[in-house]
């Protein structure tokens, strides 16, 4: 009887648990056992495991009883990154590989029949969760997959094309074919994207969108068609500094859950931007399955989440951001597991203003409204109170005639404004390290200091408003950012002037 250990991972939501894959060689009726809570794709890796060994030259054990186990045991696992540990430990029982190499090590890989390594998703936060242990061993990883987990600074990350190199690198008595070391992929700079000039007028929206940016404060757009919500969405994203190289692994770890290589995301800084169409489930754009996956608004952590036509989406949809958009992080509980995702992403939410659109339009579009006041309210109603109190900016974007938008100029380029958006993030972070839309209800009376004036200004329009304790802290956390814009130590009534503006288009 032989028996052989190796190290893998296997992937619980965005964490990665050690996985140890146990391999018993004994005597008795030939058979291959897989156990140890595996999902069908695991049990299916006997096969492709099988044929692996045998096209890579290598004696498959067919008189031998195989138990292959799988520990912890409560812990599932699935997909086929245990190709690669399940082959190495069958090789490693039968004696023909050298147990203090292979112990240094940890392996995933899924295997073709013929041999080839094949990615696997999650590489990033198999690298990370290694690096978080304060292991010493060897990452080794199919090459496209190596590539990505290769920006995990710190690590010793190997890739292998095939079977028979990473063998040939375990061989006792020989020299040892060294794996080569996986090159991260280079920081490029990020590619021009649309640029604030090509709006005309809209001065108001487009001041709103520079607070947003500054701040990471959600936003809602509400116009009629045509008036220019969806390009000023677009050109969010180049308003805002690039990712730091901490958030650049969290985007990319969280992208590589759902496909096998998100190298580009983390070499570029590109922060990432999610568009769902309206039809999105509420399961698609928060998360879910069996095993949990993340949702839309988990692959927008760390950067924008634009929802066009946002009462169009369900009304379950909708409601499911509200806990993420106060907690920036959304916990997927099922019988059987629980997996918790970050969700700290920067809404942008667009609407018309009724079901034709028109309501409000000026009579000089030549279009009017021709809806009743309970379509209009029903409407406006598919974005509940709750929800649209933890949106922080609400703006207008009006309707202007086509000869007033011929006659405007270009408008002021992103460059420029994304110049004051840094200016403003410097500040928020050497006071308090984050941006103020993060700030905690404890810390807001420490950072978000008015004078006289503006405090007596505040408690009126709130006390006159009726306002919840969360838009008042929000109200407070939008005018620290305008003061911040300004390069204001403290708040003033201007600065809270122009915050109240911004808080309500829709009645709640």
């Amino acid at each position: 009887m032989s028996l052989a250990m190796v190290s893998s991972r296997a992937l619980d939501g965005l964490e990665a648990p050690e996985v140890h894959v146990e391999v018993q060689l004994a005597n008795g009726l030939p058979s291959f056992t897989l156990v140890g809570l595996a999902d069908t794709e695991v049990k299916e890796s006997r096969e492709r495991v099988r044929a692996a060994l045998q096209q890579s030259g290598f004696a498959f054990p067919h008189n031998k009883r195989i138990t292959v186990n799988l520990a912890p045991a409560d812990l599932p696992k699935e997909s086929g990154r245990f190709d690669l540990p399940i082959a190495l430990g069958i090789l490693a029982a039968a004696g023909l590989l050298d147990a203090a190499r292979l112990a240094a090590c940890e392996f995933a890989g899924e295997l073709s029949l013929a041999g080839e390594l094949r990615p696997v998703r999650g590489a990033l936060a198999l690298a990370v969760a290694l690096r978080k242990g304060g292991s010493a061993r060897t990452l080794v990883l199919p090459e496209a997959s190596a590539r990505a987990a290769a920006q995990v600074p710190g690590l010793d990350v190997r890739a292998a094309a095939t079977l028979a190199e990473v063998v040939a690198s375990l061989l006792p008595g020989a020299a040892a074919v060294a794996l080569p070391a996986a090159v991260p992929l280079p920081r490029q700079p990020l590619p021009p994207g649309p640029d604030l000039r090509d709006v005309k007028g809209q001065a108001a929206a487009k001041r709103a969108l520079e607070i947003a940016a500054a701040g990471a404060h959600s936003l809602l757009l509400v116009g009629p068609p045509g008036t220019g919500k969806s390009m000023l969405a677009q050109r969010l994203p180049g308003l805002l500094p690039a990712l730091s190289d901490e958030e650049a692994l969290a985007s990319a770890a969280l992208a590589g859950l759902t496909r096998t290589d998100a190298g580009a995301d983390a070499a570029h800084g590109r922060r990432p931007v999610r568009a769902p169409h309206h039809t999105a489930s509420a399961v698609a754009l928060v998360g879910g399955g069996s095993p949990p996956r993340p949702g839309e608004i988990s692959l927008a952590h760390g950067g924008v989440l634009f929802l066009d036509e946002t009462p169009e989406f369900p009304r379950a949809a909708l409601e499911a951001l509200r806990e993420p958009l106060e907690t920036g992080r959304i916990t997927i509980s099922r019988a059987a597991r629980q997996a918790s995702f970050p969700a700290r992403f920067q809404l942008v939410a667009a609407m018309n203003p009724c079901p034709c659109g028109w309501l409000g339009a000026p009579a000089t579009v030549g279009k009017a409204c021709r809806c009743t006041p309970d379509a209009v309210a029903r409407y406006q109603g598919r974005l509940s109170g709750p929800l649209l109190d933890r949106i922080d900016l609400q703006v207008e974007v009006l309707a202007a005639p086509a000869a007033a938008l011929l006659a405007l100029p270009d408008g002021e380029p992103s460059a420029d404004v994304a110049a004051r958006v840094a200016a403003a993030r410097q500040r928020q972070t050497v006071r308090q390290g984050e941006p103020n839309a993060m700030l905690e209800a404890g810390r807001i009376d420490e950072h978000c200091r008015l004078d006289e004036a503006a405090a007596r200004f505040l408690r009126s329009a709130a006390e006159r408003l009726h306002w919840s304790g969360r838009r008042l802290h929000r109200c407070l956390k939008v005018a620290r950012t305008i003061a911040d814009l300004a390069g204001s130590e403290t708040v003033a009534t201007a600065h809270v002037a122009e915050a109240l503006q911004l808080q309500r288009v829709l009645a709640p």
